[in-house]
């Protein structure tokens, strides 16, 4: 009687901390992207894929960036609109979610955009 094949069990292979794809396999004691080559250990790829911040380009973004509006945006609770190729300077991420960041403008302080609305300058 045959057995029927069953697919050995497989580690779950996280998404990619450079690229952020999900084609990744395993390779020893390592994880390794399929689509841009990346290698990392298990411990690094959770740190590194904590959280990953980017402009509308794809650029990455950190702590102390400058970055310019690419769009002219309204403000809420102010009267003067944010125009489009102003400078954040000195951004600040905003904690676990990529898609904030803070900020001041020379005229507005206090601002949280998103980065949809913005690229690196």
């Amino acid at each position: 009687m045959a057995v029927p094949f069953q697919a050995a069990a497989m580690p779950n292979a996280p998404a990619c901390p450079q690229c952020t794809l999900e084609n990744t396999y395993v390779d020893g004691d390592r994880f390794v992207c399929a689509d841009c080559g990346y290698e990392w250990t298990p411990d690094a790829g959770e740190a590194a894929a904590a959280v990953v911040v980017r402009d509308s380009n794809g650029n990455v973004l950190v702590d102390g960036d400058t970055v310019v509006v690419i769009k002219d945006l309204k403000v809420k609770g102010s009267s003067i609109p944010l125009k489009q190729g102003t400078v954040i300077r000195q951004i600040r991420l905003v904690e676990d979610d990529p898609e904030h960041i803070e900020g001041h403008s020379e005229k507005i302080k206090g601002l949280v955009l998103k980065t949809i609305f913005l690229r690196k300058a």
